[in-house]
């Protein structure tokens, strides 16, 4: 008879293979997310930092007025030893082991803050069809807030995930019609601090606008398999911020820079 751990870690694998996701409860305790509260409180005081200019920052509407506001840190792990310390906790990645039957290495790192009244993301996938981009990416949800449907936790639709990339695989990001998934499937990721989230770079997913009064701070990681490339953050973010830089261009903003 298998130990409660493997018949647990076997659960896992299986549901993930079947439905793109799984949900670990209290994999993190409140003092392992203190430090990490707190750095999140910090940086938002970085107001050298948080700049339209600025590379690293990302920035969201108000789903009322269309004011422009700072939403996130991508990437994070730089700016704080504690966040990094949690991304690459053994607890999260003996969890992805699980999920991939092997070792797992960090791909990108965010820390989103989704203020009251942020707007949410339409249904999408995370897999950007780039050279060479891992197709073993998942993403990982560890919330620093309750992650409830009034505050737009995300939402993914199980199965999905083995019909691979449901858009133009032409390395630009695609929002999907809502009519590629079965409303009715729909699994909001209501999570509590310490639960994470795991779901596949293929599962569709969205969010809803925070309608609450609080913020709903999260990490939001993602890893690819050691096999499938291996340690690839650094050149993500080089070849991201290159991307960024034309996209900014675009609308004739040249005056970027990354800090």
């Amino acid at each position: 008879m298998m130990s409660s751990t493997l018949a647990a870690q076997s659960k896992r694998a299986g549901q993930y293979a079947r439905e793109g996701y799984v949900i670990v409860r209290g994999l993190f305790t409140a003092d392992d997310l203190a430090p990490v509260i707190a750095e999140s409180e910090r940086l938002l005081a970085r107001k050298d930092l948080i700049d339209l200019r600025n590379l690293r920052c990302r920035w969201q509407n108000h789903c009322q007025t269309g004011e422009c506001r700072f939403d996130a840190f991508d990437p994070i792990i730089d700016l704080s030893p504690a966040i990094e310390r949690l991304a690459r906790d053994v607890r999260l990645l003996d969890v992805l082991h699980d999920v991939y039957g092997e070792p797992t290495c960090l791909f990108k790192d965010k820390l989103i803050y989704k203020p009251p009244g942020a707007t949410g993301y339409g249904l999408h996938q995370d897999y950007i069809a780039w050279p060479g981009f891992p197709k073993s990416f998942v993403s990982v949800v560890v919330p620093l807030d309750a992650a409830t449907a009034a505050n737009g936790c995300t939402v993914v639709y199980p199965g999905r995930h083995r019909e691979s990339c449901l858009s133009a695989a032409d390395g630009d990001y695609h929002e999907l019609p809502l009519t590629t998934v079965d409303e009715a499937t729909a699994v909001p990721l209501v999570l509590e601090p310490g639960d994470v989230g795991v779901f596949s770079g293929f599962t569709p997913h969205r969010s809803e606008a925070n309608a609450s009064t609080q913020w709903r701070r999260q990490l939001y990681l993602s890893y690819n398999a050691l096999s499938d490339g291996g340690d690839q953050r650094d050149a993500h973010y080089r070849e991201f911020q290159v991307w960024l830089k034309k996209k900014y261009a675009e609308y004739d903003r040249n005056d970027t820079y990354f800090d």
